[in-house]
């Protein structure tokens, strides 16, 4: 029986895997470095930022010194775009104000940092219906790792067949998987709907993924 919903953000409660990709070639860019959008796509998108600067530092020399101010002009581009852009989306209220209804723990579990995962949850209105928000400032392994997924199952009390996931990108995926819970892939936000929810969760407790 699945108890608890826990949500990706970008790409999945939130469109903004295109921003973290502007904002991050600004920061790149005041220092004549640059990520392809094949490369992103390819290899850096779901990482935390200080993960792709250390994968740009082994592989194109980025030097580290400067890691500090540009992951901070990288949140700050990013804060910008997002106080642009990220508004409510009524197909998600609805979504998740209908599972909190039924009694579903509800949480995100971003690669994102805290605050970016609190500003863009308040901006987008979901914020009222979770009960947990987790960022990669809180576990001590990123996705791919599943430590951010198994501490939201902590909180919860619950096991991981309790619990449906819901990603949208590789190293996600990837979480998830090591996680134990069922899962629910998406291609884009709009794919995040109650109907569809209420699809996979049946897929979980009939045993199946999809």
């Amino acid at each position: 029986m699945i108890k608890a919903i826990l949500f990706d953000m970008d790409g999945v409660l939130i469109e903004a895997k295109e921003w973290h990709y502007e904002a991050l070639n600004r920061a790149l860019k005041l220092f004549g470095y640059e990520i392809s959008r094949y490369d992103h796509l390819i290899t850096y998108d779901g990482l935390p930022t200080r993960r792709k600067l250390e994968m740009l530092s082994a592989e194109h020399s980025l030097p580290r010194e400067l890691h500090e101010f540009i992951n901070e002009m990288k949140q700050r581009y990013t804060m910008e775009l997002v106080h642009t852009h990220c508004k409510p989306r009524f197909v998600h209220e609805y979504a998740l104000s209908s599972l909190k209804k039924r009694g579903y723990g509800l949480a995100v579990a971003s690669n994102s940092i805290r605050n970016t995962v609190e500003v863009m949850m308040s901006y987008a209105c979901l914020d009222q219906y979770l009960d947990l928000m987790l960022s990669n400032e809180d576990v001590q392994h990123a996705k791919p790792h599943p430590d951010i997924y198994q501490k939201a199952m902590r909180h919860f009390g619950l096991e991981p067949q309790q619990c449906l996931i819901v990603e949208d990108n590789e190293k996600g995926i990837a979480a998830a998987q090591a996680s134990g819970a069922h899962y629910m892939v998406v291609k884009d936000v709009a794919d995040v709907n109650l109907d569809n929810i209420d699809r996979h969760i049946r897929l979980a407790e009939g045993g199946k993924n999809a």
